[in-house]
């Protein structure tokens, strides 16, 4: 009994360190995001310090600019996490509504959109995404638009999954029974419900947008070569890595996947609250 009340202890007690966790490393990679780049001088050209290695006055080195890897990879993760949270944002919105209209409304709407889905799917995302921005190269704007535009698939699956489930519920039922349309259904009823769920998907998709923004913009087709963010960061120390400067990529990289656990944690801890599991399921 006593092992019994420990372990649902622990795991009452898990999820709230796990989020506490998630929310300090982001807090402060916000934080060293906005301040870091100017309280460190910006990132000036020097070339009288390429490529130096890790030391006091550049805890990350320098690159083959003598940029100051630091503030030049904070200011990077800055603009990496616009991108991110802005196609996730737009991406969310255009799969939740998707997905509302197909399960919400059923029959031929519900198969065209699903058809639809279908067909963006079996194109691959990166190569897409690829076209996309090849269209407009150096262009902010296409880059969120390449990464929105070939993940809101997801969201929409997710969302008509949900939706589908609430249509079976008691008070959806006294809704229809009561002479609600079904535009008043989905406005009253379903759209509110499927928001928790939608905006944990927005979550889940900032890490996945942040690696192939840098996909994109370490194959040269992302962001403006002068514009620093983590794929552009990438792609100017890949040739400097064989000359022996190996933390031009290493703590670019490093960042990155901080930044990537750190969300996932936070999904994670919010993905147990919103959709909680049995206490079978639990305690194993």
């Amino acid at each position: 009994m006593a092992e019994l009340t420990w372990r649902s202890t622990a795991l009452r007690t898990r999820p709230r360190a796990r989020l506490g966790v998630s929310l300090a490393v982001l807090a402060a990679l916000a934080l060293g995001a906005l301040l870091l780049p100017a309280l460190l001088g910006g990132q000036p050209v020097d070339y009288g310090s390429i490529r130096l290695a890790p030391g006091f006055a550049h805890p990350f080195g320098t690159d083959s600019s003598g940029r100051d890897v630091l503030a030049r990879s904070m200011a990077g993760l800055r603009v990496s996490l616009l991108v991110a949270a802005s196609s996730a944002a737009v991406s969310t919105a255009l799969g939740s509504l998707v997905g509302v209209l197909a399960g919400g409304l059923g029959g031929w709407p519900d198969r065209l959109l699903m058809r639809l889905v279908d067909i963006v799917n079996s194109v691959p995302h990166l190569l897409l995404g690829v076209v996309v921005v090849a269209l407009y190269r150096g262009s902010l704007l296409a880059v969120i638009c390449s990464i929105a535009c070939t993940h809101w698939t997801t969201v929409a699956r997710v969302v008509r999954s949900e939706v589908l489930s609430l249509r079976q519920r008691p008070h959806i039922d006294a809704a229809i029974a009561g002479g609600s349309s079904r535009l008043r259904i989905l406005r009253r009823h379903l759209l509110p419900a499927v928001v928790p769920q939608a905006a944990l998907s927005a979550v889940l998709l900032v890490p996945h947008a942040v690696w192939h923004e840098t996909a994109l913009s370490f194959l040269g087709l992302g962001l403006p070569p002068h514009l620093a963010s983590i794929g552009n960061i990438l792609g100017d120390g890949r040739d400097a890595v064989l000359l022996g400067a190996w933390w031009i990529v290493l703590f670019p990289s490093l960042l990155l996947v901080v930044t990537t656990l750190a969300v996932s944690g936070l999904a994670a801890t919010w993905r147990d609250r919103i959709v909680p599991r049995r206490r079978s399921e639990l305690v194993l």
